[in-house]
């Protein structure tokens, strides 16, 4: 009988259906990193979504020989390793089409129109003692018009290019940074940097785009600009970004990523100073997350698993 060890239940509120053959299935809330070994002991399939699963944990668990990872990012496993024991890795694709155009949508719109900054204008009663109908503390700008530069293609920033277009955006999509050929439809790194009033990133995070945008990049961008993050915290050299904030580098950032997560105590993204910034907006982690999405998610989770014990793994990494 085949053992499935589910590392972090919690970490999807879905209908997640039992795969359709004979099985056990052993399911954690969650797991801490000093925990994956003993509780993948015995197991032929592991279940991750965040719970880094590495080569030393790999080495020590002799019966495993699938992880079905619950996400769309890899970077939590050691896929090298997974691919010198013959493990097969599979990720999660095309799931979140919708909601997280949705959310990078969302932040451009809450900071284009100032939003944070005209909700504490109405809190500190700048609106009940105007002597006009309306305020012009802080200042508006329309997505119509403007250009939105994409770094990373795919699912995501395909959907997000058609809700940019839907609202009037004319949109760029990035090279690769250091690419001496510009393939057709793309435009230069450096020249959409320059030229972008907003940046939303769809990359995911390897080797290659650690830190993709630093103190350089970040000088590149127009004043004015706004810099989305849906992908992964990594991407982007956060002590770059709270530089370019503090000083005016860009207009404004809205993440849902950072590079611990959950955050520690004293995690500089969660410095009080800068959440109180009005052109700076996090959330935890959510765009991703609607409740459609996360059964979809579910649902191909399964799929994937059923398929490898099948004999014909779906959407492998490794």
């Amino acid at each position: 009988m085949l053992r499935l060890v589910q590392l972090e239940g919690e970490s999807l509120i879905a209908d997640v259906r039992r795969p359709a053959f004979d099985h056990a299935w052993v399911e954690h809330a969650r797991t801490a990193p000093s925990q994956v070994v003993e509780r993948l002991a015995g197991a032929t399939i592991a279940i991750t979504n965040k719970v880094p699963i590495d080569a030393a944990s790999i080495a020590a668990l002799p019966e495993l020989k699938m992880i079905a990872i619950s996400a769309t990012g890899t970077n939590n496993v050691d896929l090298d390793a997974c691919r010198e024991r013959g493990i097969v890795v599979s990720n999660i694709r095309g799931y979140a089409g919708h909601t997280v155009p949705e959310h990078v949508m969302a932040l451009l719109l809450a900071l284009s129109r100032n939003l944070v900054a005209w909700r504490e204008s109405l809190q500190a009663g700048g609106w009940q003692r105007s002597e006009q109908f309306c305020l012009f503390d802080h200042p508006i700008r329309d997505l119509h018009g403007a250009t939105l530069g994409l770094i990373g293609a795919g699912t995501l920033g395909n959907g997000v290019a058609r809700l940019a277009e839907a609202f009037g955006m004319r949109v760029l999509r990035a090279e690769r940074k250091g690419a001496v050929v510009i393939r057709h439809g793309y435009t230069g790194f450096g020249e959409v940097l320059a030229e972008a009033d907003a940046i939303s990133l769809h990359c995911p995070l390897t080797a290659d785009t650690q830190n993709l945008i630093g103190e350089s990049e970040l000088q590149m961008m127009k004043p004015s600009a706004l810099l989305i993050n849906t992908a992964r915290g990594g991407i982007v050299d956060e002590a770059a970004l709270i530089r370019a904030l503090k000083a005016g580098w860009i207009g404004g950032a809205g993440f849902d990523v950072i590079t611990a997560e959950p955050p520690p105590a004293g995690h500089p993204m969660l410095d009080p100073a800068l959440l109180a910034l009005p052109n700076f907006l996090l959330t935890p982690h959510v765009a991703w997350s609607s409740r459609p999405a996360m059964q979809t998610l579910a649902d191909q989770l399964i799929d994937n698993i059923e398929a490898f014990v099948a004999g014909a793994p779906k959407n492998r990494v490794a």
